[in-house]
């Protein structure tokens, strides 16, 4: 959640940048009754405190009288003890209240992250250029032609927004991944393996719980009393694994990354350019992900950008990276670059990757911290994650831009080995 220390000290500064994704008016209203329930909490506090202390003065004076033998004038209060529990319950009742609109408030925008939706959003680099095609076929039609993907009986299966990959297609998909693994090891990163059904409590601490809850799969309270959910992302499971911990600081960064399918109740494509396994209900990611010193986190993103284009470039793909405005990405990050491939079929660049910065914003969530070398207080780290990469827009991706006139389809440079192939040819 946001700092609330900050919030005290400088509303003007957290209203300006959660207006950048949110109704300024709304930010007022919000902002106000966080800061009425801070005061509130405050008083509670200090007036439990005030009588905490009135009994315990009570209590040693009736001792001492009674072990100098005088008979004590007022025992200690019932009625104080009482008091005491009334205010904790109404401290309890406030302290939910405030936990629960922090919660529904989003990070806070960087200062160079522009306001607005997908509209603002700004290309701040391209990598290649768009490769010339007389006669552009779109993946679902070359997936079919050279038998790699079986949409039919994906929807068989999982119904609408599920797919089958087969055969050298299925190898196509398992190759990326494998190499995507390899690649993020020589990187530095330590390889998970992470569960799939994730506690309710990662949600939460990933940010994507409240406001997103109705967007995960979740299974029913009698099976899973303590509540959980099919992961959307690697990034929740690799978070969530470090809950209220403190990190060694000479450990930091701490770079991770895993290999999950992801499951997402977001409706599937419809539109042309998201047909085929561009946009589903599960596809396969690969995710990295840092802990890091908060004077870390400006190189770390530096360098996680730089990684995940490096893969996009190892295959030869043409981008574009773009910097994303504050209501275009995620409520939970402070920061997001986005790597879209090129598609020739709709003319458009589609996302493989995310790279993103979230500041403090998941760490208080989840209670991960550090300890200054030497001290006793304990700080929030800082978190990023991106993506490294998600296979399933990568898959047409590279059927499109290096289709041939004959229907063929080269194969990537760095997996013809793994394929035993240069070449996916027409069944």
């Amino acid at each position: 959640m946001l700092d609330m220390e900050l919030i005290r000290k400088d509303r003007d500064t957290v209203a300006t940048a959660l207006a950048k994704r949110l109704d300024a008016a709304e930010v007022d209203r919000v902002l106000d009754d966080i800061q009425q329930l801070d005061r509130e909490r405050r008083r509670l506090i200090s007036e439990i405190d005030g009588e905490r202390q009135r009994r315990k003065a009570e209590a040693r004076a009736y001792a001492q009288a009674k072990r100098a033998g005088v008979e004590p004038q007022v025992p200690p209060s019932e009625a104080g003890r009482k008091q005491v529990a009334e205010l904790e319950a109404e401290l309890d009742e406030v302290q939910s209240r405030l936990r629960t609109v922090m919660s529904e408030l989003p990070n806070l925008p960087a200062d160079d992250v522009l306001p607005g939706g997908k509209e603002a959003n700004r290309v701040v680099k391209t990598f290649g250029e768009p490769p010339p095609i007389e006669k552009v076929r779109d993946h679902v039609e070359l997936s079919r032609m050279l038998g790699l993907v079986d949409h039919e009986r994906g929807v068989k299966l999982g119904g609408s927004g599920f797919w089958m990959y087969t055969g050298i297609g299925a190898r196509l998909e398992w190759a990326l991944i494998n190499w995507l693994i390899e690649r993020n090891i020589d990187a530095g990163y330590e390889f998970l393996l992470p569960p799939h059904l994730l506690l309710d409590t990662a949600g939460f601490a990933a940010g994507q719980f409240p406001k997103f809850h109705d967007d995960v799969y979740h299974l029913d309270r009698q099976s899973a009393p303590r509540g959980q959910f099919l992961l959307p992302t690697a990034e929740t499971a690799i978070l969530g694994a470090y809950q209220d911990e403190i990190l060694d600081t000479a450990k930091l960064p701490l770079k991770v990354f895993a290999y999950t399918p992801c499951y997402r109740r977001e409706a599937a494509g419809s539109h042309s350019d998201e047909r085929g396994t561009v946009r589903g209900h599960q596809f396969n990611k690969v995710e990295i992900f840092q802990f890091t010193l908060p004077e870390q986190a400006d190189a770390a993103l530096e360098q996680m950008v730089a990684h995940a284009e490096s893969l996009v470039e190892g295959l030869g793909l043409h981008y574009q990276r773009s910097l994303l405005a504050a209501g275009d990405s995620s409520a939970a990050m402070r920061k997001t670059l986005d790597i879209e491939v090129w598609m020739p079929s709709t003319g458009k660049y589609k996302e493989v990757s995310s790279v993103s910065w979230g500041g403090d914003y998941q760490a208080r969530r989840a209670a991960i911290r550090y300890r200054e070398p030497g001290g006793k207080q304990t700080r929030f780290v800082h978190t990023l994650n991106g993506s490294a990469l998600a296979t399933s827009r990568l898959f047409p991706a590279i059927l499109e831009q290096f289709q041939q006139p004959d229907g063929s389809v080269l194969v990537p440079e760095v997996l013809r080995d793994r394929l035993g192939t240069d070449r996916l040819t027409p069944r």
